[in-house]
């Protein structure tokens, strides 16, 4: 309820229907007077805040503290005193990425050792190598760059120094071919009967994976860290998908219970989800002290918490489908098995979209 004077005149101003009381029966809005001082809508604006952070607590705490209460509070109708689950997945997602995406960059999950230095021998067969090539075209630059550092013996070689300058990287790899332009592919698709020829879907791989592979020939580590960047910032998405088939595989499992229909899963899901990220939050943040700090003690806390995690979801089973021990432990086990197969088939294909996003 806002703190603004009631309007003697009773039709609603949004809707235009006869309001009996301070609220309309039709969409809700309450009857003010549309006109407030500024002083009035802080005090609107704080109550909106403390009545929104109390009913966020309540709820976290149940959340944390009773697994599977808030999602059979849920389904018996008891909603209001409660913090909507869908609207409570969105806040902690959405900040749980923010602090991911803070401290967490695609640089630290790209582990490149730079200090692999090449053995003589190396050095000597792999000029070998570039020697011969050449002898067939000894006005190629690259070819000429590389023969130059590798007989510099008064400097190291490093694996990275010298595949910055190989023809041979490859960003992408799907189709198995090693085409360095389109001009390339093309005739060798004119090359071949017409029945043989890629068809369009083949076609727009082939031409992407030589776009990217001619983009980043002689850039390992940026193609590296594009990578990275794509696939992290996918993240958010593979998690949205994966959530109604989490509730899908849980609504397969207790097919025999008609009790519960797919949105009671779906229920379920969310708030596991929501806890799965208040709790990759802490297991983040004693990996990050741990970092800090260099103390092992930390270490042991994440390594307590991933243990709660598990224990969490069974928890929450059998306190929201109130089934036997032995009943529940079994469709645990299948639970993870499955989560693990699906979130596995989906990080595949975000793989697979996020290349050809690059």
């Amino acid at each position: 309820m806002s703190h603004a004077p009631e309007r003697t005149e009773k039709n609603c101003l949004n809707c235009g229907t006869t309001v009996q009381g301070r609220y309309c029966h039709i969409c809700g809005q309450e009857n003010t007077v549309p006109k407030e001082s500024f002083w009035s809508l802080v005090i609107h604006f704080f109550y909106d805040i403390t009545h929104f952070d109390s009913k966020f607590f309540d709820t976290l705490r149940y959340l944390l503290f009773k697994p599977g209460y808030l999602s059979s509070r849920f389904m018996m109708g008891k909603r209001a005193s409660f913090l909507n689950p869908v609207r409570m997945y969105v806040f902690t997602s959405a900040f749980f990425f923010i602090v991911f995406f803070t401290f967490f960059k695609s640089d630290s999950a790209i582990k490149w050792d730079d200090t692999v230095v090449l053995t003589q021998d190396d050095r000597d067969s792999i000029l070998k190598t570039v020697e011969e090539k050449l002898s067939k075209t000894p006005n190629d630059e690259f070819l000429l760059k590389q023969a130059n550092l590798l007989k510099d013996t008064s400097k190291p070689v490093r694996s990275m120094d010298f595949l910055e300058l190989s023809e041979d990287f490859r960003a992408l790899s799907v189709t198995g071919n090693n085409y360095k332009s389109l001009e390339e592919y093309d005739s060798a698709q004119k090359k071949l009967p017409p029945g043989e020829r890629d068809g369009w879907f083949s076609q727009q791989i082939q031409k992407k994976e030589i776009e990217i592979n001619s983009r980043y020939r002689y850039r390992p580590k940026q193609a590296l860290k594009d990578v990275a960047d794509a696939v992290l910032h996918k993240l958010p998405y593979l998690l949205f998908v994966s959530l109604p088939l989490f509730a899908f595989v849980l609504k397969l499992l207790y097919f025999r219970h008609k009790e519960y229909y797919y949105a009671d899963h779906a229920i379920f899901s969310v708030h596991h989800y929501i806890f799965s990220f208040i709790n990759l939050l802490f297991i983040m943040g004693f990996s990050k002290l741990e970092d800090i700090t260099g103390w092992g003690i930390f270490s042991i806390g994440a390594i307590l918490l991933v243990l709660l995690w598990f224990f969490y979801l069974y928890k929450g089973m059998r306190n929201f489908y109130h089934q036997r021990r032995g009943k529940t432990i079994l469709k645990y086990l299948l639970l993870n098995l499955s989560a693990l197969v699906i979130n596995i088939i989906l990080m595949a294909l975000f793989f697979f979209l996020s290349i050809f996003t690059i």
